[in-house]
């Protein structure tokens, strides 16, 4: 394992790949403790992690006392059992309306440069911890736009609360506000670190036996120009949007792959156009960000809008390179997409191949991450 000290006094508690440090003012600092194949993440100055926000994070993650109605918290789009995603193809608010765009899954999110689907300007967690909060437009979400005073006085109301948020933030006079409801939800999601698949366990020498023959091959295949999967889902986390503390060049794709092409000009359907909502490029039609592959065995229906149900048939879809809707509204040859990533162009593969490249994607599965209980729900019942 490779440690991070941030403080030299370590504490007995572990949390996930953290652990908790004093630092001579009364409350607590970290250290992380990453495995040899994760490199040291980068952390915002203005919010460095500690043990108490942390334990803030995670219940305010899970307390559906955070949205309006009482009816949602970022767990109901965000489930454990999941790989932090919920199993939709499309996201659904605290007051039931539905999003145009599945929920992302919360694994190594401290690795990301950028959170949205096509958006690259949210850069940090705590931006995007707030969205939620605040969202109207394209539904609402927790439902407290314009009215963040009243989540505050709220969570006022609870003393178990003001004084978890005097630990978290204990230099300040007043801490309980709404940018340190959001800095506790991201110091808890940057403990969300998913290391210890079959995948990891093979490639860091601990378990030789870890992954099957199968799932080697598929991982040659992975990684082969055949297939070109690592294009856009390389690095340690398999994903396109990369950020840590040794990163040299800055990454942060987003990639058109041949979904839909509506119009035979490259069109995607009007509620999911990708980059082009945010630039008007016509050339950003349909792209949006390649998310990690880690846990993608738990976190199915795929793509951007939930429209692929399985692993089978995703395969297919980049086997096919793109896909050809024959029928409906949203009918159109992606194959022919002008805006599709090259690399995305088709490829046969044996049935041996198939199995072998499948193998491989449920070889990424932690099952560790998603049964660890620092993760869990602090409210349920045990």
């Amino acid at each position: 394992m490779k440690h991070v000290a941030v403080t030299t006094l370590l504490v007995a508690t572990l949390l996930g790949y953290g652990c908790a440090s004093e630092d001579g003012g009364g409350g607590t600092t970290w250290t992380w403790d990453l495995p040899s194949n994760f490199p040291e993440p980068s952390v915002p100055d203005d919010n460095p992690m500690n043990a108490a926000k942390v334990e803030l994070g995670r219940r305010l993650f899970y307390d559906q006392r955070l949205s309006e109605n009482g009816e949602g918290s970022c767990a109901s789009c965000h489930a454990q059992e999941h790989a932090f995603t919920d199993a939709l193809a499309h996201a659904v608010g605290s007051t039931g309306q539905t999003h145009p765009r599945s929920s992302m899954a919360l694994g190594n999110t401290l690795y990301e440069k950028s959170y949205l689907w096509a958006n690259p300007t949210v850069t940090t967690l705590e931006e995007q911890a707030l969205l939620p909060i605040i969202a109207e437009d394209p539904i609402v979400e927790l439902g407290f736009a314009g009215k963040e005073g009243e989540l505050v006085e709220r969570l006022r109301d609870i003393p178990d609360y003001v004084e978890r948020f005097r630990k978290a933030f204990p230099s300040e006079a007043e801490p309980l506000v709404i940018a340190n409801v959001t800095r506790a939800i991201a110091a808890f999601e940057r403990t969300l670190i998913s290391a210890n698949s079959p995948y990891d366990r093979f490639v860091r020498n601990e378990d030789p036996a870890a992954m099957s023959e199968s799932a080697q091959r598929g991982m040659d295949l992975f990684f082969s120009e055949k297939v070109e999967c690592f294009h856009c889902h390389g690095s340690f986390n398999f994903s396109a949007s990369v950020n840590h503390q040794s990163q040299v060049l800055e990454e942060s794709k987003f990639e058109n792959n041949g979904l839909y092409n509506v119009d035979g000009a490259g069109a995607y359907p009007a509620e999911n156009q990708g980059l082009y909502a945010l630039t008007e490029d016509p050339s950003d039609q349909g792209k949006f960000k390649p998310p990690t592959l880690r846990n993608i065995e738990l976190t199915a229906p795929y793509m951007h809008d939930g429209s692929i149900a399985t692993l089978e048939e995703v395969i297919d879809h980049y086997a096919a390179g793109g896909r050809f809707i024959m029928s409906g509204e949203n009918a159109g040859d992606g194959r022919a997409n002008p805006n599709k990533n090259p690399f995305i162009s088709g490829f046969e593969l044996t049935e041996q191949e198939r199995g072998d490249l499948l193998a491989f994607l449920r070889s990424l599965t932690d099952t560790d991450f998603v049964t660890n209980p620092e993760f869990a729900d602090p409210f349920a019942a045990p």
